[in-house]
């Protein structure tokens, strides 16, 4: 068995504006991948690099409804990273907004994998957000909130 975390919120606005502010790279890097940015489009097959260096492989892209990723997400014990499934899923609602739902599972059940799960979980938590504010009222949240990213660098996790 391995760890696993799911968030969702609501978005109000239509699945295909919100679809496209995950897969257009200048939008995701106007609210989320905003130090080093998202370096092309998502689009099924592909590896793009979001922050920099972070290399993420688009596994399944179905339009306006579902996108996976493979990442380096998970920390062993040993500090060698291994791959993490993200699935975000977006369901159009009866008012014209949209259910985005992120689910991230593949960590090991260690220390290690238990940091990397709340980790990640408050990561998509801040990205739902941010990306709520962005969609609905074009305000960039993340700007300012970690002290890295205000020195120019990726956010990184804080010590233990």
């Amino acid at each position: 068995m391995s760890l696993g975390i799911r968030v969702s919120g609501r978005i109000g606005r239509p699945v295909a504006e919100v679809f496209d502010a995950v897969v257009n790279p200048k939008k995701l890097s106007s609210y989320f991948t905003t130090i080093g940015g998202a370096s092309a489009p998502l689009v099924q097959g592909t590896t793009v690099t979001w922050w920099k260096d972070a290399a993420v492989e688009v596994v399944e892209l179905v339009p306006e409804s579902r996108i996976v990723l493979s990442w380096d997400g998970g920390t062993a014990e040993d500090k060698a990273t291994y791959k993490t499934m993200v699935e975000m899923n977006f369901k159009p609602l009866e008012d014209g907004g949209t259910l985005v739902t992120i689910a991230e599972t593949g960590w090991r059940e260690d220390d290690a994998g238990r940091r990397g799960t709340y980790l990640n979980c408050e990561g998509w938590t801040q990205m739902l957000c941010c990306m709520k504010a962005f969609v609905e009222y074009g305000i960039n949240l993340r700007e300012g909130m970690f002290l890295s990213e205000m020195k120019g660098e990726p956010a990184s996790a804080p010590d233990a």
